[in-house]
């Protein structure tokens, strides 16, 4: 044999690492498993099934980023990743993978024998998580600062985090904010706020509410607030494009002043929660806030509030503008506090 060609133990390295070029190559370019969604109409979408709840379907793709598609315009679904499915809003099972069925239907492949259920029936699908399988969080943390040089120096910043998490028959709502400034180097206001929701769903609707709420202000007459509420709430509705919600609480709340009087009563509230997401999901517009009435004749009304918009930059990251107005009307002394801020925020 010639001394220049190859032997056959020269050449095995190089079919080896061929091969393994090969299937790396291969690997590389097949795309990843895509689920599937068929439309009565006789369209076709494929991408990434993120959420079924309140009668729509929120689709992930490449092309078109997030699509939101009526349930009930669905023939059928396709997936072969394992999805928790619910068919209330209480129990669920793990379906392996997802096929096609007749129209309005789809079948539940979960190791047994497939089970073929209406679409209509379904009030959740979305991916299990590791600890709560039906967990659903989201929230924001926005950063406001305001710097103005005039007569007066005034630096004002506000940092809001506004958190929920829904699992089951329960919903929890966590809100933490702080406000700071500064006027000529002396603060003007140091505020912080704290409040948790606890919701008990009763029905698809209706459900029950815990309340707990403080605030501190180390500036104004009224230094601390503390609240504890409970009462009945409905939500008309909580899909892909947003929510609204009331419920009417009865309240005991303990005031105490700076001048170190206090007041303590019972107060009758209505809380309202209302988000809505438009023009593809990339704009959303909201308002919160409660309006207590007290059941003595030293304070007249209690308004805490907030409304805003809030404008995606990208996937995680938003623009936010909003409007703050806090106000207690007592025989002690007013607090009326307006607010406007602009910055940016964080969302999941």
């Amino acid at each position: 044999m010639p001394a220049f060609l190859p032997t056959r133990a020269d050449c095995l390295p190089m079919t080896v690492s061929r091969s393994l070029l090969c299937l790396a190559l291969s690997a590389i370019s097949t795309p990843s498993l895509a689920d599937t969604v068929w439309l009565k109409n006789g369209d076709k979408l494929t991408g990434s099934i993120e959420l079924v709840d309140g009668g729509k379907l929120l689709l992930k793709t490449d092309y078109a980023g997030s699509i939101t598609l009526e349930v009930e315009k669905i023939a059928t679904l396709e997936s072969e990743r394992e999805l928790l499915v619910k068919q209330d809003d209480f129990t669920g099972e793990r379906a392996k993978s997802l096929k096609p069925a007749g129209e309005g239907q789809v079948e539940l492949v979960n190791g047994e024998a497939p089970k073929v259920v209406a679409l209509n029936s379904i009030a959740q699908i979305l991916p299990p998580k590791p600890l709560v399988q039906d967990l659903r969080w989201s929230g924001n943390i926005d950063f406001s600062a305001d710097y103005k040089q005039a007569e007066s120096d005034v630096k004002d910043y506000d940092i809001d985090l506004a958190t929920q998490a829904r699992h089951g028959a329960w919903r929890h709502s966590f809100g933490v904010e702080y406000d700071h400034e500064l006027k000529d180097d002396e603060k003007k206001t140091d505020r912080t706020e704290l409040d948790y929701d606890l919701d008990r769903f009763l029905t698809k609707q209706f459900f029950w509410q815990g309340q707990l709420k403080y605030t501190h202000d180390r500036m104004e007459d009224l230094r601390i607030q503390r609240t504890v509420g409970t009462g009945p709430g409905y939500q008309f509705w909580d899909d892909a494009l947003g929510a609204f919600s009331v419920a009417g609480l009865l309240n005991r709340n303990d005031f105490v002043f700076d001048n170190g009087e206090s007041e303590h009563f019972n107060s009758a509230a209505m809380e309202w929660d209302y988000k809505r997401k438009l023009i593809g999901q990339n704009v959303e517009l909201y308002t919160q806030g409660e309006l207590g009435a007290p059941f003595i004749d030293e304070i007249d009304y209690i308004i805490d509030t907030e409304a805003g918009v809030r404008y995606k930059l990208n996937s995680w990251a938003a623009l936010s503008l909003k409007a703050e107005w806090d106000k207690v009307a007592s025989e002690n002394g007013d607090t009326d506090e307006r607010r406007y801020m602009i910055g940016l925020g964080v969302g999941w």
